[in-house]
This record gives structure tokens, C-alpha cells and sequence, in this order.
């Protein structure tokens, strides 16, 4: 499956309206914050039908999974938004990520926890709030909002030292950046290693580079470090690879209209992470070229004036550094 997904819920008292953008979209919030609600009223909905008195509209089957048979459940499911409301301790299961892998649905975990064993973007988290936006008698609005994405973006630091998620192709390009203009750049070997690589560092302005696309269950955990140590600011792009798609050193007219809407060409069932894709992609497309690009080892093409100068443009604190 791919492309957005729009799905609304409402019963006469409440309503939910949201657009599912990826495979794996996140639910977090406190007790009484309206996640078991929406869960609940899709479980109706799916149970009675129209004598629920939920109105579901979604262009895709909406189902609800739970229980000991969720591989069960699961194996008679196809192009449909699966949600799994908290409770279901399966969801943190290695057993469960190679389930779902591979799987053409898209999915709607609630949970307060962090799930390691899942590659799902810090920007598919959401948090519910209630809006005023019908007020009165008619039903209450529950807004789903993105949660963390006003909390990574970059400031004006200068930085002394950068830390990156990545120990290959990324690390390497960063690293010689920064070693141009003295700066300290290490590599935390992968992202489950950047608190404490985070933690034995000096108070000093510190810049985080690690994948947003797959980083979503280390970030609350790293937004604790970083609240301790008030230098140190997070960048969380996509991944390299997407960074330098972007860049526009390939020049490649297709890119540039995937660029518009990724999520319609970034198909579930083949990518679990939109990270891998934008790593196939890049792949494919400096496939026989002078920048032919090799995740290991980075082509020394990336390290050449004119195409480094056009990759740092999307980068926030270093144009900042450099301003």
C-alpha cells in the first residue's frame, strides 16, 4: 500500500479526522487523552455496523487487531489501516516487526512506550488534544497533531562537536566537513548509542545528525538528555541518502516530482522504512555515474566543492554556522 490515507470517525458526540502519511503512524498520550476512544469506536464500528452509531469513512478497510490470535488475524489482512490499541504487549515483540514486515497495510499503534523493535519516523508520532473548533452541542473534535516535530528543529548554535547516528557513508561525509573547520565529529555506531555517547560528553554545543525516518523510538530518550545538557540541538532529516536526493546534484527530473508527495511512491510491502527507500533510490539513480553512491564507503565525488556546497544547503545549523 502507499500513498496518504484519510480517515474520519465520529459518532455524535465525537469525531476524528487524520491522514495517515506512512506505514507505521504512532498514538501517544496520557490516560483519558481519547486513544482507546478512537480504537474503540473503529471496534464498533466493525461489530455492528451502522447500529453502532459510528460513521466510518476511509477509503481503506479500517480493522482492529488484538489478543493472543493477532498472527491470525493478521494473515487473513490485506491494504488496510490495522490498529492495535495499547494493552497489547505483542506490539513490542520482535515477533511481531517480522510479521508486520513486508505486510501491503499500513498501521496505527497506541502506546505510551518507545517500541525499538519498529523503524517509524519522528514524524508519524501524534498526541490527541480536544479542539473548540465545533464548540457548543455539536460533537467534540479530538485533533491529532504531530508531537515532536517543533522540538528538532535547529537553532542558531554554532557547534563545537557533532555526534551522527551513522558510522558509514554519512558519518564520513560529516566528519570531513567538520574536520575543515575544526570541528570534533563522532560517531555514536548507530542510534539506540547516541544517549550515551549524549551523556559522557562536556557541556558543550553539541549537534545530533541521526535518520528522522527511523529514529521515532529513540526520541524521547534523547529529548531527556538534551534537556539536561541545554547546547546541544537535534537534526533529523530523513537520512543521508534523502539529503543528498534533495540536494539536487543528480539533476533528475523523476526526483523531482516524487520530491512533491514521497508517500506515493513509497510502496509498504517493498520498504518497511522510508529510509530504505531514499538508500534504493539514490542507488539507482548514481547507478554508472561519476556519483555513483556506495553506503559504506562514500564516493570522494560527495567531497568535491560543488557538490558538498549544494548537500549543505539543506542543512539548517550549518547555513547558520556559516551566516
Amino acid at each position: 500500500m502507499k500513498g496518504s490515507v484519510h480517515i474520519i470517525v465520529q459518532n455524535e458526540r465525537i469525531k476524528y479526522e487524520f491522514v495517515l502519511r506512512r506505514n507505521l503512524t504512532i498514538i501517544r498520550g496520557d490516560s483519558a487523552t481519547g486513544k482507546t476512544t478512537l480504537v474503540d469506536m473503529i471496534r464498533e464500528y466493525k461489530s455492528l455496523g451502522d447500529e453502532s452509531g459510528v460513521e466510518l469513512f476511509c477509503e481503506k478497510e479500517c480493522v482492529v487487531i488484538e489478543g493472543n490470535g493477532w498472527e491470525k488475524q493478521l494473515s487473513d489482512i490485506a491494504q488496510s489501516v490495522v490498529f492495535v490499541d495499547e494493552g497489547n504487549r505483542f506490539v513490542s515483540s520482535a515477533e511481531f516487526a517480522r510479521f508486520i514486515q513486508g505486510t501491503d497495510n499500513y498501521y496505527v499503534l497506541v502506546t505510551r512506550e518507545g517500541l525499538s523493535t519498529l523503524p517509524y519516523s519522528v514524524e508519524e508520532i501524534y498526541g490527541i488534544r480536544s479542539s473548540g473548533k465545533y464548540g457548543g452541542l455539536k460533537p467534540l473534535y479530538h485533533e491529532i497533531y504531530q508531537l515532536y516535530t517543533d522540538k528538532v528543529d535547529t537553532s542558531e548554535l554554532r557547534p563545537k562537536k557533532v555526534v551522527t547516528e551513522d558510522s558509514n557513508a554519512g558519518y564520513q561525509f560529516f566528519a570531513s566537513i567538520c574536520n575543515e573547520i575544526g570541528i570534533e565529529c563522532v560517531s555514536a555506531a548507530g542510534k539506540s548509542n547516541i544517549c550515551s555517547e549524549l551523556l559522557k560528553s562536556k557541556d558543550e554545543e553539541i549537534v545530533v545528525i541521526a535518520d528522522g525516518a527511523a529514529f521515532g523510538s529513540e526520541i524521547e530518550k534523547v529529548l531527556q538528555v538534551t534537556g539536561q545538557k541545554k547546547q546541544v540541538v537535534l537534526y533529523l532529516p530523513e537520512s543521508f541518502e534523502w539529503l543528498i536526493i534533495v540536494s539536487g546534484v543528480l539533476n533528475d527530473k523523476e526526483i523531482r516530482t516524487m520530491s512533491e508527495k514521497w508517500e506515493n511512491y513509497i510502496e509498504s510491502s517493498q520498504y518497511f522504512s522510508w529510509e530504505q527507500f531514499f538508500t534504493d533510490l539514490l542507488i539507482k539513480k548514481s547507478r554508472g555515474s561519476y556519483l555513483e553512491y556506495n553506503k559504506k564507503n562514500l564516493n570522494k565525488a560527495y567531497l568535491t566543492a560543488a557538490v558538498k556546497r549544494k548537500i549543505l544547503k539543506q542543512v539548517k545549523w550549518w547555513k547558520k554556522r556559516r551566516e
